[in-house]
């Protein structure tokens, strides 16, 4: 099978941390290494730089550095060293608003020139941090997510393109006769509008959603260009990209279906026995007791597993009716998964380390044999890829993993379009 530049597999890393730390002789360490991370993917042709995002710091640490530095912020610096590279910001549907958001993704995807995306998510913390008392149920949650894109879609979708010119002088003159309201009425918004930034580049910077609950499922399948999920096994993937094109199709999108994206966790070796010694050297350094803090989250957050024996399976009493969970309800159904069949504690804490994702250790043959078993099952269109700006991994990926996946040509060389949404190969016109 010959494959195509629209139709190969498009690849994501993270953006780099650009806070300063303590220990910093320069102020500036941290964005300029940034900023050589975005140079470096974006000289490996890496479709999209992406930031996750938290909005409450960790108590446990079991976070790492997630959600210390604003996403929208970040991506504005590295728009600036960068030309081709998507940026795509986290953003929460719960604690943000509508109007709020469209000025800033719109304002982002005018000064990358078209290359803005943000990912929506319902969040399972931080309730705490904007005057809630409890986290909204996830089907409220996912209720307003609804409204919020419903918003963000309006406001971009209701100004004329034309409402913007240039002058001679190089100042811009705006005609607001050309910007239109929207009157949005629902139950948890009531925009007016018109939206004051002009339409920007992409029209609409491209839309990603995140989670893996029901809810977030049909909400994806409804609206979303990019679903971001977490799927461990070849299996489950099937399954869940099943239901996601029977919503989908449901809704009337057999023809544009969303992109499918997967966080590839894995460790590169050079060899069999060099992939070995690194998984063991990675098992080495789990901090059990912190471990079993993350189980307990990882299942829902309301059990205690501080005295259970790691080499013993969680009794099932114990196990949540995922119903219940309010706070990252897939999440919980996979690890409850994991948990009846039988894993140990130990397993699961190991398993823990990765949250759910998928995870691979091997040579870059075997990893890319991995991706491409995903690809071809047709379950994997966009991949989020680790190692860049690890110094065990970073060689290994660059000159390991990324050539052999150009080798066998299921990712990009070049930047085919002039924008994010045509070098992911969507529709210049969003069709939502």
């Amino acid at each position: 099978m010959t494959i195509t530049s629209r139709s190969r597999l498009k690849t994501l890393v993270g953006a780099g941390s650009v806070v300063y730390a303590s220990n910093d002789e320069d102020r500036r360490t941290g964005i300029t290494r940034a900023i050589a991370l975005a140079k470096i993917a974006e000289k490996e042709k890496i479709t999209g730089l992406f930031t996750a995002d938290l909005l409450q710091a960790d108590p446990d640490g079991l976070s790492g550095s997630t959600g210390s530095q604003d996403p929208l912020i970040t991506l504005a610096a590295l728009s600036q060293v960068t030309s081709h590279i998507g940026l795509i910001a986290t953003v929460s549907t719960t604690f943000q608003h509508p109007y709020n958001l469209a000025r800033l993704i719109g304002t982002l995807d005018h000064v990358s020139g078209g290359r803005a995306g943000w990912n929506a998510v319902t969040s399972s913390v931080g309730e705490e941090n904007f005057g809630e008392i409890t986290l909204p149920a996830p089907e409220v949650r996912y209720a307003r997510a609804t409204e919020f894109i419903e918003v963000i879609n309006a406001l971009f979708d209701a100004n004329q393109p034309d409402a913007v010119r240039r002058n001679k002088s190089g100042s811009v003159s705006i005609d607001p006769r050309k910007l239109h309201p929207i009157d949005y009425h629902g139950d948890f918004f009531r925009v007016q509008g018109p939206l004051n930034v002009p339409p920007p580049p992409q029209h609409r910077p491209v839309q990603f959603q995140a989670g893996q609950s029901e809810e977030g499922l049909k909400l994806g399948a409804r609206l979303a260009e990019v679903i971001y999920t977490s799927q461990p096994t070849l299996d489950d993937a099937k399954s869940f990209v099943e239901r996601v094109h029977h919503h989908a199709d449901a809704f009337g999108r057999r023809e544009n279906r969303p992109l499918i994206m997967n966080s590839f966790h894995s460790i590169i070796g050079e060899s069999p026995s060099d992939v070995a010694r690194r998984l063991f050297e990675k098992h080495e350094r789990i901090d059990y007791e912190q471990g079993r803090l993350k189980v307990a989250d990882m299942l829902g957050g309301e059990i205690d597993l501080r005295d259970f024996a790691l080499d013993q399976p969680i009794p099932l009493r114990l196990l949540p009716d995922i119903e219940q969970v309010n706070r990252r309800r897939g999440r919980a159904e996979i690890f409850k998964r994991f948990a009846l069949q039988g894993l140990t504690l130990r397993e699961l804490i190991i398993q823990a380390q990765e949250t759910g994702h998928w995870f691979t250790a091997g040579t870059p043959e075997t990893l890319a044999d991995a991706i491409e078993e995903r690809y071809r099952a047709g379950v994997l269109d966009v991949i989020s890829l680790h190692g860049l700006g690890q110094p065990d991994q970073e060689d290994l990926l660059i000159n390991g993993l990324l050539p052999e996946l150009r080798k066998r040509g299921l990712i990009d060389t070049e930047y085919g379009g002039g924008d994010f949404r045509g070098n992911l190969g969507l529709a210049q016109k969003p069709l939502l």
